[in-house]
């Protein structure tokens, strides 16, 4: 049997699996109080992210190839120098050029620092300001222009309205075959008390919104196969393909 074949039938098996899904979920609960997801980093700068979700988002960026990576939400700038590294293996490897665009309300000035001292800086540039204010979104359509692969990392503020309007702002810039990817969606269905003092909890977060945003926009599916590979993931449903 052909091994690609082999792999959709497992995932397809993961989907269906009880034990191992409960086993997943249980996980990603206990994981997160003691932060699990902070202790990683990328070629030297803090990243935040699973490591699972990390190697998906490393199987997008090369099945798409984008000539432009958006980002919302910088914080450390890990997932910036990610991007951008893969960018730059990618030129290495078909000469194909990409460039990373982080949107963040505030770029705090030593992570600003090591980013821009960054060996990985070169295919980086950052916009400070809301990512849902008119002038932010009116630049990052002007760096959009022109792109023939755009990929997108919805990571900022989790509320249901924030990434409501994110994904107002930028799955429109998606191209088809690429994807929009909206982090943190696993809010919805872990514990409110382990929200904390955040302002989103069940009912009030990423997932809410993208259930939302996508009944009214035929032009994205839930790539559900990439949930049953990971299984472990922030972004459960949230890995969103334009495929018209």
């Amino acid at each position: 049997m052909d091994f690609n074949q082999e792999v959709k039938d497992r995932l397809a098996a993961n989907g269906g699996n009880p034990e191992l899904k409960a086993a997943s979920h249980e996980f990603m609960r206990a994981s997160i109080i003691p932060q699990y997801s902070y202790n990683f980093s990328w070629l030297g700068r803090p990243i935040i992210q699973y490591p699972q979700d990390i190697v998906a988002m490393q199987e997008l960026m090369w099945q798409v190839q984008p000539d432009l990576v958006i980002e919302t939400g910088i914080a450390h700038g890990g997932s910036l120098i990610f991007f951008a590294s893969m960018l730059e293996l990618i030129k290495a490897c078909t000469g194909n050029e990409g460039e990373v665009l982080g949107i963040d309300i505030d770029i705090r000035a030593h992570n600003k620092k090591a980013i821009e001292e960054h060996p990985m800086k070169k295919r980086i540039s950052m916009i400070q300001g809301s990512s849902i204010a008119p002038e932010i979104i009116a630049q990052v359509a002007a760096k959009a222009k022109g792109k023939k692969r755009v990929l997108i990392s919805l990571d900022s503020n989790h509320t249901h309205e924030h990434v409501h309007a994110e994904l107002e702002a930028y799955a429109h810039l998606t191209t088809v075959g690429s994807y929009c990817v909206v982090f943190d969606t696993m809010v919805e269905d872990m514990p409110k008390a382990q929200a904390g003092d955040r302002p989103w909890g069940p009912g009030n977060n990423p997932k809410t919104a993208v259930k939302q945003w996508i009944k009214s926009h035929p032009e994205f599916e839930i790539d559900k196969s990439i949930d049953n590979k990971l299984m472990v993931s922030v972004a459960p449903d949230g890995y969103l393909k334009r495929v018209r």
